[in-house]
């Protein structure tokens, strides 16, 4: 799989390898197996009407394919904080 690592602030979430593909009406759901050796299931949705002989190749390369999923990594709210609790005083609910 290509090294190519997106922006700093993004976080792999998993490589999956797809083992299987199954063409649904708007795309296809992909099936394979991490690199963690959990089950995943990837769905591709498509805007555009595809023929059935595209399909076919698209579900044909799909399944040699392997994704690479990142997510942008959750940054904390700036400006919100907490007062500190004291000790001794029971807090409100």
């Amino acid at each position: 799989m290509s090294q190519v690592s997106p922006p700093s602030d993004f976080v792999p979430v998993a490589d999956v390898e797809v083992s299987a593909v199954h063409p649904e009406r708007s795309g296809f759901v992909m099936e394979g197996r991490g690199a963690d050796r959990a089950d995943y299931r990837i769905q591709l949705d498509l805007e555009v009407p595809v023929d059935q002989r595209t399909r076919a190749v698209l579900g044909e390369l799909l399944s040699q394919s392997k994704w690479r999923v990142w997510r942008r990594d959750p940054q904390p709210l700036k400006g919100i904080t907490r007062a500190p609790r004291r000790e001794g005083k029971p807090t409100a609910s």
